[in-house]
């Protein structure tokens, strides 16, 4: 229910007053209060409390437009203020239903000047955090403006410790740094990212989200909601005042938006609570989010896949087909001479499908597929790829007849190169040849310097395209999972069938580079995670590389812990990213992947600290099944789990997934033992978790059958 007050009199105080002026609001809770203030010369700024605890200093707001600054010479000219509670179902997702209760703080400002410009500041404050934005009504002096900058600020309380990547405007693929605010700086870039490096802001900017921890005990964690229509939001530090400021991603001409009124900015989020497991639980960005824009939503599934892609990254087999010093400018293809190892071919493609059939896996990915991938990484060409012609050892027909005879979906890549506007004028022609060819999902891809030339992955003209391709997918009932794009900000609420995106450093990492530390993994779900899901690739058993002649490579994990990601990474698309035949080797422990879900009902955060753990159990959706996953850092640990939120009065069969005694993420991560145990709601796992290690865990409820020969757990 939504409640309307209009406080007549503190608005008519504000038109009629030049002092400074305080305004307050708190959540439903009254954990969360909000005080804003405009100064006697018309400068807005805001300070945020938690339960008693300062969690932002008085910051500053406002927008800097070629127009002129929006910043200061206010004064108010009304104030609004609301509230909501409600429910609602996303169409998949951590839990079955989310609440979205708290109060809106509206605060009408005018320009005193001889054309004035009008600009409200909204604020809702929940029980874990508050939103902002700026709105701009439809008014004559204002109709199209440009951004130049923003003013938006967040003056920190305290040095806090920080996890954080560098503020790099085109990729986010970088390992987290742990530090306190006042030494952090960004001083190195890693060698795999280098060619990314010129676009890094300053060695003091860095990404959202952004995760903190004071010394005092709270959690804090900074990003954005609904990113339509404007550039992704970096954060710049300046260290003498502990106060991070909006840092907008330009565009060619150093522009960050263009925008006409009436208009919206994205939410600014600050999410807090006493224990990291809240941070976790808020559903904020989510509710910031407008509700779902897809009329009929039931062709959207989550789902897992396999297919011709991790092979790749190991060198197994290639994405091109030929030596590009056999293919000319205008290749005529049936000429062509192969090399011999490409990896997406007919017969390749349907061992994936075979596979998948036999194992109740929904999809099979094909990277390398059309022509095209010979000469173009780091090339910056406009015009790569076409979507729709595929290389000649690769029969869209017949796999289309195979796959659907088999009960499986072939899942479509479209690997942009960069060159969005090729990508713009061939997205009908491509989504058009994916469904006369039974493809239902598209992962996309945007390695490079992007075309046109000059804009950012992180900029305005990404973002709408990236939002563009969400709205055009869902148009033509293609789910879409999107790589190398900006982080995301909850918009697989408004377009469901966005169902996960890269935007990190995954574990492909972990086949050609130094990889990932074992602590990545505990940090990405307070950090990338928080603005939705990610794809990021999980499941390899085959752990050391040796085998593909890459010694010295694999996962910073156990195989345990590649299995417990299934459930502490959240994603609806989840990838078996082995092969087969490393799958078929320990098949005892594939079951685990077999069984767990991708869509949930619910979900608990049990343990958890950044950095060091993460224990989640999420029960799946429709069913009593729950499913528990648990990972450590570089170091072991006990792991303890109460079954409290399994039913009352029923017995559970615990199938476990852990290390073995033996078991270390680099000197032996393959050893692993699986137990079955009954258990009941007052059971309580205690499990060794070894270092760099994790568990996986299944619950299913027990008949006597079942049981037979299975001992209590004690």
């Amino acid at each position: 229910m939504r409640i309307r007050l209009i406080f007549m009199l503190l608005a008519l105080g504000a038109l009629c007053s030049s002092q400074a002026q305080t305004l307050r609001a708190h959540s439903p809770g009254n954990q969360m209060k909000l005080q804003v203030s405009i100064d006697a010369v018309g400068t807005p700024s805001y300070r945020v409390d938690f339960k008693g605890k300062a969690v932002i200093l008085p910051s500053g707001l406002g927008l800097r437009t070629k127009q002129g600054e929006l910043t200061s010479q206010f004064r108010v000219v009304g104030v609004d203020s609301t509230a909501a509670d409600e429910t609602w179902k996303p169409v998949w997702g951590e839990v079955r239903e989310i609440r979205n209760n708290y109060r809106q703080l509206t605060v009408h400002l005018e320009q005193k000047m001889k054309d004035p410009v009008r600009m409200d500041i909204i604020f809702r404050v929940f029980d874990d955090g508050i939103g902002f934005r700026y709105s701009f009504p439809s008014q004559p002096n204002l109709q199209h403006f440009i951004v130049t900058g923003e003013a938006s600020a967040f003056r920190m309380a305290g040095d806090h410790k920080a996890f954080w990547i560098p503020g790099d405007y085109e990729t986010n693929e970088y390992p987290y740094t742990t530090s306190t605010l006042s030494s952090l700086s960004v001083t190195k870039v890693s060698k795999s990212n280098e060619i990314y490096a010129r676009f890094i802001a300053d060695s003091s900017s860095v990404q959202t989200p952004l995760m903190m921890k004071s010394n005092d005990g709270l959690y804090i964690n900074l990003h954005e909601a609904a990113l339509v229509n404007y550039p992704a939001m970096q954060l710049h530090l300046d260290k003498s005042t502990l106060t991070f400021s909006s840092a907008l991603v330009p565009d060619a001409v150093g522009n960050m938006a263009y925008v006409q009124t009436p208009f919206a900015t994205p939410w600014r989020t600050i999410i807090v609570a006493e224990s990291a497991a809240g941070i976790l639980a808020s559903k904020i960005i989510l509710n910031l989010n407008e509700p779902c824009k897809i009329p009929e939503t039931s062709w959207i599934k989550p789902q897992k896949m396999v297919g011709v892609w991790w092979e790749l990254h190991v060198g197994k087999s290639s994405w091109d087909y030929a030596n590009a010093s056999d293919v000319g400018a205008n290749p005529d293809w049936s000429k062509v001479k192969p090399h011999g190892h490409h990896g997406a071919t007919t017969a390749n493609t349907k061992r994936y499908i075979d596979f998948a059939a036999a194992h109740g896996i929904e999809g099979v990915l094909v990277e390398g597929w059309n022509v095209g991938w010979e000469d173009w990484f780091g090339k910056w060409k406009e015009d790569v790829f076409d979507f729709v012609t595929p290389y000649p050892d690769f029969d869209v027909q017949e796999l289309h007849r195979y796959a659907a005879s088999k009960g499986v979906k072939l899942i479509m890549h479209h690997e942009t190169s960069a060159s969005v506007t090729n990508y713009e004028r061939r997205m009908d022609d491509a989504y058009r040849f994916m469904k006369t060819n039974g493809y239902d999902a598209v992962k996309t891809g945007y390695v490079g310097y992007i075309i046109p030339r000059g804009e950012h992955h992180d900029g305005q003209w990404m973002v709408n395209h990236y939002n563009r391709v969400a709205a055009k997918t869902a148009e033509y009932q293609i789910m879409v999972d999107m790589h190398e794009p900006t982080r995301p900000t909850g918009m697989h609420r408004t377009y469901p069938n966005w169902l996960a995106s890269e935007a990190t450093r995954g574990n492909e990492f972990n086949g050609w580079s130094v990889g990932n530390a074992p602590e990545h993994e505990t940090i990405l779900p307070f950090t990338r995670v928080m603005g939705g899901p990610v794809d990021y690739t999980p499941g390899i058993f085959q752990i050391k590389l040796d085998k593909y002649g890459k010694k010295g490579f694999g996962p910073h994990t156990t195989l345990t812990k590649q299995m417990a990601l299934y459930v502490t990474l959240y994603s609806p698309l989840q990838m078996a990213a082995d092969l087969p035949e490393n799958y078929e080797a320990h098949m005892d422990a594939f079951q685990f992947i077999k069984d767990v879900a991708v869509d949930w009902d619910d979900s608990r955060y049990i343990e958890a600290e950044p950095g060091d753990y993460l224990t989640i159990a999420r029960k799946a959706k429709g069913k009593d099944s729950w499913f528990i996953g648990s990972i450590t850092d570089e170091n072991k640990r006990t792991s303890v789990v109460p079954l409290s939120f399994l039913d009352a009065g029923k017995t559970y069969l615990a199938t476990i997934y852990r290390d073995g005694a033996a078991a270390h993420w680099d000197r032996n991560p393959m050893e692993y033992i699986i137990e079955r145990f009954a258990v009941t709601g007052k059971s309580i796992l205690k499990t060794p978790v070894v270092e760099g290690g994790g568990y996986a865990v299944s619950l299913v409820p027990a008949t006597p059958e079942m049981l037979k020969g299975v001992k209590k757990y004690k």
